[in-house]
């Protein structure tokens, strides 16, 4: 007995050591102002954008330190290289993936700043954050999963396949490299790292979803056990972060189980499993600001994985997080008067806005969403038009060139009624940014606000034009202020 007994206290104290040397004991939590203020010191500069393809990344791939390990893991279906980059020395791994849907990018810029951040001084007051994550953490970042799609900056690759729903079939290069990367690996912890759209809101608050968050379901029964409650408590921890930085911008997806999905799967498959999204804020149409929420969250997070600092949090701080919703518009217009066939009635328009791209410049096209009691919708732009009445504009149908157009004459049109105005066929499919509808030939617009028409028009208040519509953006009449017009010539 005696033998046996000093058997069980021998196992006991190497069980003891051992969790003291693979946990930290150092759970202090990091402070929010530390983490901007790392953004702001190691923040690569040299993408500023949020269209980019991998010829801009490759350089910031290629050109880092010793302190990363570089390994192509495969080729897209064009050939294009899909690298993993390895960082650190400790027993904890940890793998975070992003863009592998190609118009996905915001994480991605994060990701060259975190490698900015984890190649920085010995000596600077970063260091010892440095040391904990190097020395308990294996990381291996895929920066850009879908180069194809990145490029043509579609969500989907060249083979017109989501590589999101490609997990099981595996029918795509990008999917199984993917893949084969997790199983070859088996981390720990994995960072699913995507974009949703900007009409996301906090479920019962106008306040956009700016990073929505989930622990995806690894069953369709959405039970929790020990891997996904991991993923929940470091999503509770990211969320401390972020409503210290941008209170109420956080939502949290729907769990519902994706059977064809990553992270649904590498949930199921015993990764503990985090999903950022990275929506919508205001004044933010390069997602810059969003790209610093990023890489704050992430470096807190690993820095939690590092020191066991997650454990700080439960599964009901995760709960707690309010649910998305789908209720922004980018401009909501209230209590407007309007008939059709001689009857009157006063409605809600509700505009977004979509992004397009001609060589590279960035413009814009509004479209007129839904229209009548939108009365449960936000906008991030909203108007309240009581009193106010719908007035089509008038086509300026003498020709003016677009080199001719000056800022008097633009705004002089517009406040005198002429919202589109033609211009010469030289011109057609040109990107400018007066606030006009420019058309060329027989393009002429019809000068009619509805659900089947681009949202063009103006609002009259006691017989003044009051404001005017121009492709989705409100301009004020008694103001000349600036906005981003930029659109293309019909």
């Amino acid at each position: 007995m005696t033998t046996y007994y000093l058997f069980r206290l021998m196992l006991l104290i190497c069980l003891i050591l051992f969790q003291a040397c693979r946990e930290p004991q150092n759970t202090a939590l990091m402070e929010t102002a530390d983490l901007a203020e790392a953004y702001a010191g190691f923040q690569e500069n040299s993408i500023t954008e949020r269209r980019f393809g991998y010829n801009k990344i490759a350089p910031l791939i290629n050109n880092r330190s010793s302190a990363f390990e570089n390994q192509v893991l495969g080729y897209s279906v064009e050939g294009r290289p899909i690298h993993s980059l390895t960082f650190g020395e400790g027993e904890i791994k940890v793998l975070l993936w992003s863009q592998m849907h190609g118009n996905e990018s915001t994480a991605t810029m994060a990701l060259f700043d975190l490698f900015n951040f984890l190649e920085g001084s010995s000596t600077d007051k970063f260091a010892d954050l440095r040391s904990t994550i190097r020395e308990n953490l294996l990381l291996r970042f895929i920066p850009m999963v879908n180069p194809d799609g990145a490029e043509r900056f579609q969500r989907r690759n060249v083979q017109d396949i989501d590589l999101n729903r490609d997990a099981i079939r595996q029918s795509s290069p990008e999917g199984i490299i993917l893949k084969e990367a997790r199983d070859e690996f088996e981390p720990e912890f994995g960072f699913n790292l995507h974009d949703q759209n900007v009409y996301y809101n906090a479920q019962g608050t106008a306040l956009p979803a700016t990073i929505s968050v989930l622990a995806p379901a690894y069953n369709e029964a959405r039970e929790i056990n020990p891997v996904r409650s991991r993923a929940m408590k470091l999503i509770a921890g990211m969320n401390r972060v972020l409503q210290e930085e941008v209170p109420g911008h956080v939502g949290k997806y729907n769990d519902t189980f994706e059977p064809r999905a990553f992270g649904d799967n590498f949930q199921k498959w015993g990764t503990s499993t985090i999903l950022i999204e990275s929506g919508g804020y205001p004044d933010d149409p390069e997602k810059q600001y969003i790209r610093k929420l990023n890489f704050m969250i992430i470096l807190n997070a690993l820095y939690e994985i590092a020191s066991g600092g997650y454990e700080n949090f439960n599964e009901d701080d995760y709960f707690a997080i309010p649910d998305n919703d789908s209720k922004l518009m980018d401009l909501l217009i209230k209590n407007v008067g309007t008939e059709t066939n001689d009857y009157s009635y006063r409605t809600d328009i509700g505009i977004r806005r979509s992004d397009l791209y001609q060589e590279g410049i960035r413009y814009t096209r509004g479209n007129v969403s839904d229209w009548g009691d939108l009365s449960v919708y936000y906008g991030y732009q909203e108007l309240d038009a009581e009193g106010m009445v719908l007035s089509p504009g008038k086509v300026w149908d003498e020709e003016v060139a677009l080199e001719d157009l000056t800022d008097s004459l633009a705004w002089g049109m517009l406040k005198n009624g002429y919202m589109a105005v033609k211009t010469t066929e030289a011109d057609k499919g040109k990107i400018h940014e007066w606030p006009l509808l420019l058309y060329s030939g027989d393009m002429k617009p019809a000068m009619k606000a509805g659900l089947d028409n681009n949202p063009d028009f103006y609002l009259e208040k006691d017989g003044k034009l009051r404001y005017a519509v121009v492709n989705g953006f409100l301009i004020d009449l008694e103001k000349q202020a600036s906005a981003p017009f930029l659109q293309k010539v019909q």
